[in-house]
């Protein structure tokens, strides 16, 4: 029983499943679009109160998608444990800083 829950943490320390990567992905699809859509309201639409709730509506939406990508960046860079019982560090950031990239 313990080695099958060993096993387990294991998988689960293990970094993100391919499904998280995917959901990480259309987040950042998402967040592109939401950003989109507020440029496009600042611009072309008219200075009403309705339109001000849609874009605080939006910018809400917006930094619960960043907080997921948020979430996920770091899960995805945390040291993990392989099968062996080393500790394995995740991959630097691109940058060198191990940041994440501001938008």
């Amino acid at each position: 029983m313990r080695e099958f829950l060993l096993e387990i943490q294991t998988e689960l320390a293990s970094g993100p499943s391919p499904i998280e990567f995917e959901m990480a992905y259309q987040a950042r699809v998402a967040v592109d679009r939401i950003k989109f859509a507020i440029k496009h309201a600042e611009q072309f639409a008219p200075p009403t109160d309705q339109m001000r709730e849609i874009e605080l509506q939006l910018l809400d939406a917006l930094e619960r998608l960043d907080k997921v990508d948020r979430r996920f960046q770091e899960r995805s860079r945390l040291g993990t444990i392989d099968r062996c019982g080393t500790l394995r560090m995740g991959r630097p950031a691109a940058n060198g800083r191990g940041g994440t990239p501001k938008y």
